[in-house]
């Protein structure tokens, strides 16, 4: 699988420049999803989450990030690369100019290769759902860049808030095309089922806060997670923010298990219960990545 992914970010999508090569090396990327993805039919069906999640992560890291990121002109950065997922539906006369763009930077380029190698193996209902928690995904970009801008401190509140939309949603919810089947739009869009993926990406999101924030840190600038807002916003030593922060990304695996649970009780159909149970077993995967990446990760010394 690394060996595969890695053939396709140089040689279909010229993703990094060679000084780059360790740092994608180091987000072991193809371990991380065959622990999520541990029901997927073939490797072909691995390949769509693995090159979604790193044409996600060139995103973040080229137009908001480590490598040459900033909050500004982030929205039309965004837009555009958008179109690479959403298609421009145009006159003839500049839908060109606008096919030409999708070749135009790196994070464009994944983004236009890895969807055009999801829309052949997922459903028009699944294609759709992607897209749209995509568009949540750079709504949550945009929200934390314009705090940026603004100098805003935000209440932690707000904080959950926009890491509900700036998170991993749209890993678990494909969990059923990278398993070769679907759950049918009309169960995928039930409020309950959406309560579950959604507590699902928040709990995610909140690991990525307690394992980054050594990292975070370290690097320059000032960067929002959990446990610094929580230290701000409640006069915190930063060992209390840190554990304050754990207490809540318990409370939402708590809360993600037992909808889960209520779920498949009310609705056992045997596509909702495979598809829960793969949104779990993703949960725990994307833990267990972060725990073991000592690469990129390392936990606060507060024990």
């Amino acid at each position: 699988m690394s060996r595969r992914i890695k053939r396709w970010a140089e040689d279909e999508v010229q993703l990094y420049p060679e000084e780059w090569e360790g740092q994608f090396d180091g987000f072991s990327v193809g371990r991380y999803m065959v622990g999520c993805h541990p029901d997927a039919p073939t490797v072909d069906h691995l390949m769509i989450a693995t090159r979604m999640m790193v044409a996600e992560n060139a995103v973040d890291d080229c137009y908001c990030e480590d490598h040459g990121g900033s909050p500004v002109g982030l929205g039309g950065r965004l837009l555009l690369a958008h179109t690479a997922l959403d298609p421009l539906h145009t006159t003839p006369e500049y839908a060109s100019a606008w096919e030409e763009s999708l070749g135009s930077d790196a994070p464009r380029r994944a983004y236009r290769s890895a969807m055009d190698y999801f829309v052949r193996m997922a459903t028009p209902s699944q294609v759709d759902r992607f897209r749209h928690d995509m568009a949540r995904l750079h709504l949550g970009y945009l929200a934390e860049a314009a705090w940026a801008e603004t100098d805003h401190d935000p209440e932690v509140w707000e904080y959950l808030a926009m890491r509900q939309f700036n998170n991993f949603r749209p890993c678990p919810t494909i969990t059923d095309t990278v398993g070769g089947y679907e759950l049918p739009a009309d169960l995928h869009a039930r409020p309950e089922m959406q309560r579950v993926i959604a507590l699902a990406g928040n709990a995610t999101t909140i690991v990525n806060d307690l394992y980054s924030y050594t990292k975070e840190l370290a690097s320059p600038g000032r960067h929002l997670n959990l446990p610094v807002v929580l230290a701000e916003r409640r006069q915190l030593s930063e060992r209390d923010a840190y554990l304050k922060a754990v207490e809540i990304h318990n409370e939402l695996m708590h809360a993600f298990e037992a909808a889960a649970a209520e779920l498949a009780a009310e609705c056992p159909l045997p596509s909702v219960v495979r598809f829960l149970k793969g949104v779990a077993t993703w949960v725990d995967g994307n833990h267990d990545w972060h725990r073991t990446n000592t690469y990129r990760y390392s936990l606060p010394d507060f024990w």
